[in-house]
């Protein structure tokens, strides 16, 4: 048996997925390279005639639509989704999540409540019993950026997270900035706990937009690996 690779993976996760599309369906489309895929294998489709329509959670996914012709729409013209296939950086036995690597949590929560349902296509790299080795991305405004750095490291401290907290950059090394405007801090706390205190916190921080725990979200995560694709969760 040849061994999948991670790209073989996602594109498995992300075909088991596309069995859920049914015509006529409102789509949120995710972000990253899981979601990348996904949207590929839709466009095939919607060139065999399906007809959808898609809330794109990125920029950068919204281009990738339309080079497909992917019929697209936004949250506000189609505040009511069907389903929103993502990816995930980290998930736990409880379907929990960390978003955020991409840089499109803000918008991916938005469009993941927004749905019926929220299934996650992954690798089984990504699976963890505790959350938190994937730096915890959390999206902020840059007026106060250090006041709010200081309140988000007391905020983690309280939860029982403790780490360094890094302002996200380009390659230019300039503050990465976000398809909202905002900035991103990395956390690198190794390990959380208890992601629903720490996510009850992180909300009442000042200065905080959105952060990268996806919490009692996902309704499904399919994952593959070297021994297929397993399922988490309810899917359909």
């Amino acid at each position: 048996m040849i061994a999948l690779s991670l790209d073989d993976a996602k594109r498995l996760a992300a075909a088991k997925a596309l069995d859920l599309v049914r015509p006529g369906m409102r789509l949120g489309l995710g972000t990253g390279t899981t979601a990348a895929h996904f949207v590929e294998l839709l466009g095939a489709r919607v060139a065999e005639g399906l007809r959808v329509i898609c809330v794109p959670t990125s920029e950068r996914t919204r281009t990738q639509a339309q080079l497909y012709s992917i019929p697209l729409s936004t949250i506000d013209a189609t505040p009511e989704l069907d389903l929103t296939v993502d990816g995930a950086d980290e998930f736990d036995p409880q379907l929990r999540l960390i978003k955020g690597g991409g840089g499109a949590h803000l918008r991916e929560k938005i469009v993941a409540m927004a749905s019926q349902r929220m299934v996650v296509i992954t690798d089984s790299s990504k699976f963890v019993r505790t959350l938190g080795k994937f730096p915890l991305p959390v999206e902020v405004n840059a007026f106060g950026l250090d006041a709010t750095k200081r309140m988000i490291l007391a905020a983690a401290s309280a939860a029982g997270c403790y780490g360094e907290i890094r302002l996200r950059t380009n390659p230019s090394g300039h503050a990465y900035v976000s398809d909202n405007g905002h900035f991103i801090l990395d956390c690198f706390f190794g390990s959380i706990p208890d992601p629903d205190e720490l996510a009850a916190r992180l909300v009442a921080v000042p200065g905080v937009v959105e952060h990268g725990l996806f919490i009692g979200i996902a309704t499904g995560v399919i994952c593959a690996g070297p021994a297929g694709v397993e399922i988490f969760g309810q899917i359909d």
